[in-house]
């Protein structure tokens, strides 16, 4: 799954790009300002850790996100097959908003985040509506020739997104069934796609206080409780300097700013959940690994994100939620007390299951 991270210039995505990904793109020999820059960050999760410790485990894998930062968004951008092509290609975006005071970086007319987000929005949404223009003309067209119940489902579908986006309305806002959204899944609509709005703001020394009103300060409370769409701040410049600390020296750090984790943290877990995923862990000496699946996945499914072969010959899962795991002390202790559970393949997996997949391969 990969999230795209937009923005106009100026407003720091770059910057988040880097620290996100650890990523030099100096380095790397990008010499097209317009080429897409890719990178993956590990999802930061305390409840891995603390089970690694109780397993004395020897290796611990994370679970990742994959991120892209593209060139400037607008208008002229979003004309640039490049562009659109990268832009298309992501699942999920993350919309980097200026929200700091800096003389020395240039910035056109009053910081104006919610401004900003309709701007783009609507560049958008006039990109969709331009292509749900042309797939019309063409099934009309077909239809001429031979009308089947496939095409006038997809015509009549066409029409209720092309009066949504002529609303100036985006489509991840309307109600689709199943079936509407597998059909037009392949244009890739921009405006359907699932955002989260991330505010930079300016660092100060109430910054914990700062960070927690910075959407209801700028006006994102009601767009960012629209479906799939969602808000958050960080301060860029706090961020740069927490990436260059060892983690003792960072807890100190987020302290004295009044903060209880780094922002970045916080802008994964929720572009994690935008996606609409969920996590288990399995848990063992040798290895205690994260694994991504769907949110809502059914235990046979999610065996298969370990090994197709565990979907394929899956007979049952243990389970058990990682806070009753690290209350009984061990496997063998959860078993003893019953908490240690079976389950079928049509379990629906929590957030936060341990299971342990039990298979005939």
């Amino acid at each position: 799954m990969k999230t795209g991270i937009i923005g106009l210039p100026q407003v720091g995505k770059t910057s988040l790009f880097k620290i996100l990904t650890k990523a030099n793109i100096e380095d790397r020999g990008y010499s097209n300002p317009r080429e897409a820059h890719i990178g993956i960050a590990k999802v930061p999760d305390d409840r891995l850790d603390k089970l690694a410790v109780q397993a004395k485990t020897r290796k611990t894998v994370y679970a990742s996100v994959e991120y892209a930062d593209l060139a400037a968004i607008g208008e002229e951008a979003l004309k640039e097959t490049s562009f659109l092509t990268n832009l298309r290609n992501v699942d999920a975006i993350i919309h980097v908003l200026r929200a700091f005071e800096n003389d020395t970086i240039p910035h056109v007319g009053p910081i104006d985040p919610l401004r900003d987000i309709g701007n783009v929005e609507i560049d958008m949404i006039v990109s969709d509506l331009g292509q749900i223009e042309k797939r019309i003309e063409r099934v009309q067209k077909d239809m001429k020739k031979a009308k089947t119940p496939e095409t006038e489902k997809e015509l009549a579908l066409l029409l209720r997104c092309k009066a949504q986006t002529e609303a100036e309305k985006p489509l991840r806002e309307m109600e689709l069934t199943a079936d509407e959204k597998k059909m037009i899944r392949g244009f890739m609509f921009l405006s359907q796609k699932p955002i989260l709005y991330v505010l930079n703001i300016s660092e100060s020394t109430t910054l914990g206080a700062d960070v927690e009103d910075a959407v209801a300060k700028y006006g994102l409370t009601e767009i960012a409780s629209r479906p799939s769409s969602g808000a958050t701040a960080i301060c860029g410049k706090v961020e740069a300097e927490l990436a260059e600390m060892e983690d003792a020296d960072a807890a100190e750090f987020l302290e004295g700013y009044g903060l209880t984790e780094s922002g970045l943290r916080r802008l994964i877990r929720k572009s994690f959940e935008l996606l609409g995923l969920a996590t288990f862990f399995t848990v063992g000496e040798v290895e205690c690994r994260a694994w991504t699946i769907p949110a809502n996945c059914r235990a046979q499914e999610a065996a298969g994100a370990i090994h197709s072969d565990l979907e394929k010959h899956f007979i049952r899962a243990e389970t058990i939620h990682w806070d009753t795991l690290l209350a009984a002390g061990s496997e063998a202790a959860a078993r003893a007390q019953g908490t240690l559970r079976l389950e079928g393949k049509d379990y629906l997996v929590k957030d936060g299951d341990v299971l342990n997949i039990r298979h005939s391969g």
